[in-house]
């Protein structure tokens, strides 16, 4: 097996450098499309600090929210006007569906919509927004995803932000950007934490940071947990204090997400003082709220938990003590909440870094990226892979070709062969998962390689090699060596895994690690038996006299009876003793063979 890891994130080897002139001067944009809230930043002159891209009126947050008339799509704060008047018109938190794009529908306005129609719309005003203010049409970018991001979702937000007349330069993780906003202002070295909480994902990775290089060690995360939950929280508190206003809500359920709205500001005000009182109006009566910081942080505090729990599982997934860590960058707006900030000082035995704006911090980083892969750059950036991709062998058993959190870009071959004499054709089954069994992990693509030449089983050699880009995506081929047949797939699944099943789908690998490799050892010790009792017994209908040795026979049935057994030992034990009965037998055979080519030369 090969492995060759090529430059990410750059167009120039490290060192060399684009000079900018009149006719090669051009922008590019680095976006950070939130859950929440979609940024936008852009560094205009080289080796300046990047600026965020403002808004008509003057801000920078673009709520990532659509809403649709029969005529009409308003994108941000227009559209989050329109949850008040025409909730049902309404579409927000779009990126948790992108991993469904080829089978996700909204109907809103006698349209129906897909998670990458909606995306589109949210990058074609920041498209707008950022020509008008940068005073040019611009038309590139790099756009940031969550670690988590499976391939299906990947594609799908490439293909919304072509469909937004963007040329994407790359797509890179959030935290990652993070990590690249803090390394190029601060020249920092050594290990760092990316802790990302934004509206609707939380992300944690870990990543090393020497003399220009920047490599993701391990990353782990839960699509489903943000701000979000902290805001569903406030307002269950709420409820349960005044019963009237439950009530209110369960007669106007329109009013829910403006209440919510209102609940978040609320949040966001508890972050700087220890208690509130404040109203909230629900259609024509108005609430008298009262909440302290302690209250919300009890609210949260599991939540929290949770987030730490994921943050060990990465850091022993890395094998890095939390003692080892130089610092921790926080992204997404949740992690200005001073319970958190105090719960990740308590663990990490130091303060996290504080000197960015945790809204913007991913949008400078991915500004930063966009104007090195223009002008060129000294970084190198590295992500990883964030689920082991591998192909289908005989018996159900994923063969891993591509471990998880491999750095990308990368290209790694295996070689394989058939299992069956005279086979001119071979089935590639491309699969995504950590678990030993092809039932247990997730199917990606298959395709055929035909124009096998007919061999004995075992002797021809095919190449299958798998090839990551800097953008996550996947191209499998496969290459016969003796022929030169050799066929290719790019990946781009229709849909793909649901935030709960990657989470499940670590989960069970953990869980069931060692009863999966029971499993596997216990299919391949079958199939290897099988394989040799198939030969041999080839071997004594082709061989004169053969069916005579009475100790091969003997051994040969018990070998049959063992198969039904569930004893790898057993099955090693006659595999064994049936390859040394066996071995004049298939001396001969080959001898026989050998001298019947010389014949008919």
């Amino acid at each position: 097996m090969t492995q060759t890891h090529t430059h990410l994130f750059q167009i120039t080897e490290p060192g060399e450098r684009r000079q900018e002139t009149p006719e090669n001067k051009t922008l590019a944009i680095g976006i950070d499309l939130g859950t929440t809230n979609t940024v936008g930043a852009v560094l205009e002159e080289k080796n300046s600090v990047p600026r965020l891209i403002k808004m008509l009126d003057g801000t920078t947050l673009i709520p990532s929210i659509v809403s649709y008339t029969k005529s009409e799509i308003h994108v941000g704060k227009k559209a989050l006007q329109d949850l008040n008047f025409k909730p049902e018109n309404v579409i927000k938190s779009v990126k948790r569906f992108m991993n469904q794009a080829g089978s996700k529908t909204f109907n809103v306005a006698g349209k129906s919509l897909t998670p990458l129609d909606v995306s589109s719309e949210i990058l074609k005003f920041i498209k707008e927004q950022a020509s008008r203010d940068l005073k040019e049409d611009v038309t590139k970018a790099v756009i940031t995803i969550p670690a988590y991001f499976d391939e299906a979702a990947r594609a799908a937000t490439k293909a919304a932000a072509e469909l937004a007349g963007f040329e994407v330069l790359r797509l890179i993780h959030e935290p990652t950007a993070a990590a690249l906003a803090y390394g190029l202002d601060k020249k920092v070295e050594g290990l760092y934490a990316v802790y990302d909480l934004g509206g609707g994902t939380f992300d944690f990775s870990v990543l090393r940071l020497e003399k220009g290089l920047f490599k993701v060690i391990a990353t782990g995360g839960d699509l489903s947990l943000g701000g979000d939950d902290f805001d569903e929280a406030i307002l269950d508190l709420l409820k349960a204090q005044n019963p009237l206003l439950k009530t209110e809500l369960e007669r106007n359920p329109n009013q829910l997400i403006e209440i919510l709205l209102k609940v978040r500001l609320l949040k966001e005000k508890l972050t700087t003082c220890s208690s509130l009182d404040e109203a909230i109006h629900v259609g024509d009566k108005t609430f008298a709220v009262s909440l302290t910081q302690k209250n919300y942080n009890l609210l949260i505090e599991e939540k929290v938990e949770k987030t730490l729990k994921i943050v060990s599982s990465v850091l022993k997934d890395a094998d890095i003590e939390k003692n080892e860590i130089d610092g921790l960058i926080l992204v997404g707006g949740a992690t200005r909440t001073p319970l958190i900030q105090e719960m990740l000082t308590t663990f990490f035995k130091k303060e996290p870094l504080t000197n960015l704006d945790p809204d913007h911090v991913v949008a400078l980083g991915a500004a930063f990226q966009a104007h090195a892969l223009v002008f060129g750059s000294d970084t190198l950036l590295l992500d990883v892979t964030p689920l082991s991709l591998g192909i289908e062998t005989m018996g159900g058993i994923v063969d891993k070709i591509i471990p998880r959190n491999s750095p990308i870009p990368l290209r790694q071959s295996q070689e394989f062969t058939t299992s069956q004499d005279g086979q001119s054709a071979l089935l590639i089954h491309v699969i995504q998962g950590e678990r030993e069994l092809v039932a247990d992990c997730q199917s990606l693509a298959r395709f055929e390689l035909t124009g096998i030449p007919p061999m004995p089983a075992g002797l021809p050699r095919i190449s299958v090699s798998f090839s990551v880009d800097a953008d996550g995506l996947l191209t499998v081929s496969a290459h016969e060596k003796t022929t030169g047949a050799r066929q290719e797939i790019a990946v781009y699944p229709t849909f793909g895994l649901s935030p709960e099943k990657i989470k499940e789908m670590l989960f069970e690998s953990l869980y069931h690690g060692e009863e999966d490799l029971q499993k596997r050892l216990l299919l391949e010790a079958r199939q290897k038996l099988e394989q040799d009792i198939t030969l041999v017994k080839k071997a004594l209908g082709e061989v004169q006299d053969a069916s005579e040795n009475k100790e091969l026979r003997d051994v040969l049935k018990e070998s049959e009876e063992a198969l039904a057994q569930e004893n790898i030992s057993l099955l090693k034990e006659k595999q064994h003793a049936l390859s040394q009965a066996a071995e004049p037998l298939l001396e001969k055979r080959l001898s026989q063979g050998v001298q019947k080519v010389l014949r008919e030369i």
